[in-house]
Order: structure tokens, then C-alpha cells, then sequence
């Protein structure tokens, strides 16, 4: 065999094998940086966890799969950064409910108001529900890399909030552009003021807004108890949170190289959620230590208001945020599971 038909066909083996793998030659040896942003800020267990992530896809990879972090909302509000997805400027982010829905409004069915009652149910709801949500995302062009979970919402105020009077009295902020928030207020009879997360701290400083609803966790990332003196015992809601990646730029990855991002997040995601619902039961003393007072529960009466405006979110939202039947779906899950 001559030296040439003999690199000839080395190149064309070559070139199988990587074919093979899902990678050309040249497609292995490129570099792909994913740029990723997150309201969380540096040092925090989320970051911490991200910057984990980022290097074993690294090490992985060889190298070939790194991570630019844009934390502490550098990046804009939530729908800025989507926006910055959609143009190619950012690829990657960790988003909460209301940044998922605003790319798949049927997501906040996770997010409706006065619920769930446990992490079990949540949990049971998100095991049912993982692959249909996955696909849907599928089909809005990003890749759901798995779901951290907020945890669980209170009201924090510079007043008690006891009742659904107290609510309606106060200056309530609401994230701006938020349907799901908007409609349970408007059921409570709440006339919320709306303003970008990254508005909330100055407007607490000035007197703005006086009532703000966070986990335990956010409020301290946020710096939002350092302006209030209560915190409720009364839960919202349970806000979710997920990681995607626009599906343009996952599929620019050779194969390998994208079935070690998914399973290195999976891993990684997964340890985050316990990490996060450790760092919400320490933010409990670390408010106490800061003199922020815990609001006891309401009364039976009042809870039944708070639970009234939870169903009619749910009613207003549905048909126009997400159909009808998704929301039968997760009610059935959730009544089978309470009835065990």
C-alpha cells in the first residue's frame, strides 16, 4: 500500500470513528464557552454550585466545554436575559418560575398560590410532571437541564401581616409582569406595585414598597431583610426554578459532549436543591439573629381567605396561561397523592 492510500484511508477510519462518537475532527478539537447568567449572587450556594458544574464539564470535555458566569443579575431582569438568549448573546441561565414562564407560561402551574401543603407533594408533582415540561422546552428551542426549586415563598414586610386586610393596607411589591402573582392579589383585593426585581432593594430603602414575598434564602441574597422587620409563618406558594440552555447552541456540541453536560448537571442540579433547601431552614435563625420577628399563622377564618385566592388564580388562569386540562393533570396527581 502506498503512503499515500495508507493516510488516505487512516484519515477516512479517522473520521468514522468520530462520526461515530458525534464529533468531527474539527468539532472535538473546538471550543465552546456557554455563557451563563443567574440573579444569584458570587459566593452564594447556587454560584458555588454552578462553578462545580462548570468544572467537571471542563474536565469532562477536555477543555473543550467551559462556562462564562454572569451572576448577581449583572445580566439584567429575567426577561432581559431571555432576551439576550434569544439574540445569541447569552446561552445558558438559572431562571425562577417567573423567568420559565415567560418562555412556557404552562410552567407556573407549579407556581400557583396556596397549593401545596409539603415537599413530598411538590416532589411528587415534579416526578410526574419532568418529562412533559422537558419536551415542551424542547419545542420552544432550550434544553431543560433540570429544576432547583426557589423553595418556599413568605411575605416580608416592615408591618405584620396577619390577615388579608393587613395585606391589602401595605405598599406590596410585585415582580413586574408576573401574571400568576398578579392574580392572586387581585383575588386578595391587593393593589401591588410592580417593579423589576432589581428595582426591590431601593424601593424598600425608600419607602416605595413595605411588603415584599421571597424565600427565606433569596431575602438574605437579596439584601431584602435588612429593610423589613417581619417575616410570615404564612407561605405563598412554592416557587420553582430550573437551568436551560438555548437548543441552538446545545446542538453545536459534539454528542459526547452534550450527554456529559446532561448528566454532570443532573448530578449537580440535584445536589443544589438539598443545598438550597438547607440554606432556606439557616436563613431562619440568621433573620431571627437580625431581629426580623416571625408572623404567626392566621386563623382558620383568614387561611380561608388566603386558600380563596389561591383557587381563583387558578381559575382566572386557566385557558389563558395554560390549559385547562395541565391543571386537571396536576390536581389529579396531587389528590391521588394525598390520598394514599
Amino acid at each position: 500500500m502506498s503512503y499515500f492510500n495508507f493516510i488516505s484511508r487512516f484519515l477516512f477510519l479517522l473520521t468514522v470513528l468520530f462520526v461515530g462518537m458525534g464529533a468531527s475532527p474539527a468539532e472535538a478539537d473546538k471550543k465552546h464557552v456557554i455563557k451563563f447568567a443567574t440573579l444569584a449572587p458570587e459566593g452564594s450556594s447556587w454560584m458555588k454550585s454552578m462553578r462545580g458544574l462548570a468544572k467537571k464539564v471542563k474536565k469532562a470535555t477536555d477543555g473543550h466545554v467551559t462556562f462564562r458566569f454572569y451572576p448577581g443579575g449583572v445580566s439584567g431582569d429575567e426577561k432581559d436575559v431571555i432576551r439576550k438568549m434569544r439574540i445569541g448573546q447569552l446561552h445558558g441561565a438559572g431562571f425562577t418560575g417567573v423567568g420559565l414562564g415567560q418562555i412556557l407560561p404552562e410552567v407556573r402551574v407549579l407556581d400557583l398560590p396556596f397549593l401545596f401543603n409539603t415537599d413530598e407533594e411538590i416532589q411528587h408533582i415534579y416526578s410526574k410532571m419532568s418529562d412533559y415540561y422537558s419536551a415542551r422546552y424542547e419545542d420552544k428551542g432550550y434544553v431543560l437541564l433540570g429544576w432547583v426549586p426557589v423553595g418556599w415563598v413568605h411575605f416580608f414586610s416592615r408591618h405584620p401581616i396577619r390577615t388579608v386586610d393587613d395585606l391589602r393596607q401595605s405598599k406590596s411589591w410585585m415582580w413586574e409582569g408576573d401574571p400568576l402573582v398578579e392574580q392572586a392579589y387581585e383575588g386578595l383585593g391587593v393593589q401591588p406595585i410592580p417593579l423589576s426585581i432589581t428595582d426591590v432593594l431601593l424601593s424598600l430603602q425608600t419607602g416605595m414598597v413595605d411588603t415584599v414575598y421571597s424565600s427565606t434564602q433569596g431575602a438574605l441574597a437579596l439584601q431584602w431583610f435588612t429593610k423589613v422587620k417581619h417575616v410570615t409563618r404564612l407561605r405563598m406558594g412554592y416557587a420553582t426554578g430550573g437551568v436551560l440552555i438555548s437548543k441552538k447552541k446545545f446542538d453545536k456540541l459534539p454528542q459526547p459532549y452534550q450527554t456529559a453536560v446532561k448528566k454532570i448537571a443532573t448530578e449537580c442540579l440535584l445536589e443544589l436543591v438539598q443545598l438550597i433547601q438547607e440554606d432556606n431552614l439557616k436563613a431562619h435563625k440568621v433573620l431571627e439573629k437580625n431581629d426580623v420577628k416571625w408572623v404567626g399563622l392566621p386563623d382558620e377564618k383568614e387561611m380561608g381567605r388566603f386558600r380563596e385566592a389561591g383557587a381563583a388564580a387558578r381559575k382566572n388562569m386557566a385557558g389563558k396561561y395554560f390549559p385547562p386540562e395541565l391543571l386537571g393533570r396536576v390536581l389529579g396527581h396531587l389528590k391521588e397523592f394525598r390520598h394514599r
